[in-house]
């Protein structure tokens, strides 16, 4: 049976140059960064190196960056630790309806604390409109936190226009650029933006490490209490070896950025057109050009996805169904939901998200064995016989 990985969302292989660069520091060069000996020394350099290459992809100094245990983790320092740094200014923070839960749950922590919180609505794509942010900024309002790129539907978010609004009214602006750094082009200058999320599993780089970049300037409140580490901003011994991982994922990434980019769009682009036409009754997801390279996300009428992940696991092919952090909810995406999609169809949604590896034979396989198990659960789905029912004059 042919194996077809497309969960690239979720998270990617390591990439075996990582793995090389990786493997010295899980042996003899274990030392401690923050140690003054030789020992320390090894593992402070390999350390610093890693935060040039991380801060080269996203065009940021390298001083700027903070090596974090996640995006997740990022994501919580930076909605928490900008607000709380600008709370003397106001208390009122601005975030989208699709964030990750990690900058949505943050920004409810942030409530129960005495902060206000505005949600701005999404079109049916998945768009936030830079007009809907300004209108939601008021004098009191000190962070407005936007996603580069949603993770689910794929929708890259225009984040440039929102950014100069939000330095025109004196807000931070923060993104969570999990979805974006390290796949498709990000330039925290040209961007105009104040903080970024990002995470090394995105990019081939190894799980439970991730960056927070923080401009020259803005203040943040540490999110851990402990020692001097990250310049006081994050304290902690240091994962030095997911770091080092993290540093070359990063640079293989910038190096190979045009090439992976054509790659996962030609992919992409064939799926969104195939699927559709193989399968009645599928909604494409997401917006039609301004979405990320390597995803194609769909709804399924009729049927829920979680069944059609079963499924196709059985026929060997790894998909989602909403994002892997809510995939065991068994509940409508919150995205899908904010999008104005119902209930039901929400229910019905798939995430295909490629990789380096994939190739069009995977393509032409998951069309083969999609459609019969999309026909199978039909077959046994109420709302289906309902609507053949009704489509008929029945």
């Amino acid at each position: 049976m042919r194996k077809v990985y497309l969960d690239n969302a979720a998270t990617t292989p390591l990439l075996p140059e990582v793995r090389e660069a990786m493997l010295p520091f899980l042996g003899e060069d274990f030392g401690n960064p923050s140690c003054l000996h030789s020992w320390g020394d090894v593992a402070r350099e390999a350390m610093e190196d890693a935060r040039n290459q991380v801060a080269q992809l996203i065009a940021a100094d390298a001083e700027e960056i903070i090596f974090t245990a996640s995006g997740t983790e990022s994501n919580n320092f930076a909605v928490k630790g900008l607000a709380l740094a600008q709370q003397n200014k106001g208390k009122h923070v601005v975030v989208s309806a699709i964030e990750h839960f990690s900058v949505l749950h943050s920004a409810k922590t942030l409530e129960k604390w005495g902060f206000e919180l505005s949600l701005i609505p999404v079109d049916k794509y998945g768009m936030v409109s830079p007009d809907d942010v300004r209108k939601n900024l008021r004098k009191d309002t000190v962070l407005v936190s936007i996603m580069h790129a949603n993770g689910e539907v794929g929708t890259i978010e225009p984040i440039k226009e929102i950014a100069k609004i939000a330095k025109e009214k004196g807000v931070v602006f923060h993104t969570d650029a999990v979805a974006v750094a390290g796949t498709a082009p990000v330039d925290v200058k040209e961007l105009g933006i104040d903080a970024l999320s990002l995470a090394g599993n995105q990019f081939y780089g190894p799980k439970g490490v991730g960056a927070l970049w923080v401009r020259k300037g803005v203040r943040i409140i540490p999110f851990l209490d402990g020692g001097v580490q990250e310049g006081g901003r994050r304290a902690g011994t240091e994962n030095v070896p997911a770091i080092v991982g993290l540093g070359k994922a990063a640079e293989l990434a910038k190096a190979n950025m045009a090439s992976r980019t054509e790659h996962l769009t030609r992919l992409r682009n064939r799926l969104l057109t195939e699927l559709p036409s193989k399968i009645k009754h599928v909604v494409v997801t997401g917006h039609p050009q301004d979405r990320l390279p390597g995803h194609a996300s769909f709804c399924v009428e009729f049927i829920e996805g979680e069944a059609m992940l079963m499924l196709l696991n059985s026929q060997g092919v790894a998909v989602t169904s909403g994002s892997a952090c809510t995939s065991r909810a068994l509940k409508a995406s919150h995205v899908l939901i904010a999008m104005g999609l119902s209930h039901a169809l929400a229910q019905g949604s798939l995430l295909f998200s490629f990789g380096l590896d994939n190739t069009s034979q995977d393509i032409d396989y998951v069309l083969e064995v999609l459609a019969p198990v999309v026909d199978r659960l039909r077959q046994m789905s109420p709302l289906y016989a309902k609507f053949t029912k009704t489509s008929k004059g029945g």
